[in-house]
């Protein structure tokens, strides 16, 4: 089945259509147009209203554009790819399994990707908040991402190549990798378990604090105060630490730290090795880094 060039205009235009070829074509209005489709190929089509991909699987769409009312297009579909792509809608990609995304820009990415697994992005751009919560079994490479909580609660993460400005990233998260990236925002990874940061760039204000098994190889921390609280550490950090307050067992490895922060009524500082020529202050208060 063939359609090329046509405008569809009424509710569920396609609905359950199967091993079909859609090009050059319009979803103008009317809700859940391709629902319940299998096995669709779709490409240079644009849609302008809610809902366009609900309960389908195998799904390929190449050049096609949701405008900003297709919102929560793609939900409970598995298999399902997108690339070369433009998503303006919110809430995309909920509860689906087998999401590929490659060179596709989500402009309003608010509750996007949420409850999904089993997850590819290559070269994509996206900016809102609560980006990616829940998700399992993700490869990320090459994200640019703008949107505070990204990723909380994500189980099996693994992101190279990325740029993130995110506030509160990787909250309540475990097993995430993150390789030669650049992060910032603040209060970053708190209440994960198993987070590993790779030849790594952190900006961040208290950030790595509460951490099960937080681990750093080769990264540099600019801007970034009051870390690791009651975190268990293995920190491998080339450069200046502004500050390291409280933490709560491990190994800190650091060419410099401007300021120490130990109180031992709240932590026993025999459980926390520090390995450092250049400590610049010791204090046993942090009030005068707030």
């Amino acid at each position: 089945m063939e359609f090329y060039d046509v405008k569809f205009t009424e509710e569920r235009a396609l609905f359950g259509i199967q091993d079909a070829v859609i090009r050059g074509c319009v979803f103008e209005s009317g809700e859940s147009p391709a629902k319940e489709c299998r096995n669709l190929t779709v490409s240079e089509s644009l849609f302008r209203y809610k809902y366009p991909f609900w309960y389908g699987k195998n799904i390929r769409l190449d050049q096609v554009t949701f405008f900003d009312m297709a919102r929560a297009g793609v939900w409970y579909t598995d298999h399902f790819s997108m690339s070369n792509s433009i998503v303006e809608g919110p809430k995309n990609f909920r509860r689906c399994h087998d999401i590929t995304l490659d060179n596709v820009m989500l402009s309003n990415a608010l509750e996007t990707l949420w409850n999904c697994s089993q997850v590819r992005l290559s070269h994509v751009k996206a900016k809102g908040p609560y980006f990616a919560m829940n998700c399992r079994d993700m490869v990320v490479d090459d994200l640019d991402l703008i949107g505070d909580y990204s990723f909380d609660g994500a189980v099996n993460v693994e992101i190279s190549n990325s740029h993130l400005a995110s506030k509160d990233a990787f909250w309540n998260t475990e097993n995430v990798v993150v390789r030669n990236s650049f992060v910032t925002g603040e209060y970053l990874g708190w209440n994960a378990k198993n987070l590993t940061l790779v030849d790594c760039t952190i900006e961040s204000l208290q950030g790595m604090c509460y951490v099960d098994n937080l681990v750093m190889k080769n990264c540099r921390l600019i801007n970034t105060t009051l870390a690791f609280e009651y975190a268990d550490v293995d920190a491998d950090i080339r450069g200046t630490v502004d500050s390291v307050f409280n933490p709560g067992k491990g190994t800190i490895r650091a060419d410099r730290i401007n300021h120490l922060v130990i109180q031992k009524d709240r932590i026993n500082p025999e459980l926390t090795k520090i390995v450092c020529d250049d400590i610049r202050e010791t204090l046993d208060s942090p009030d005068t880094l707030w």
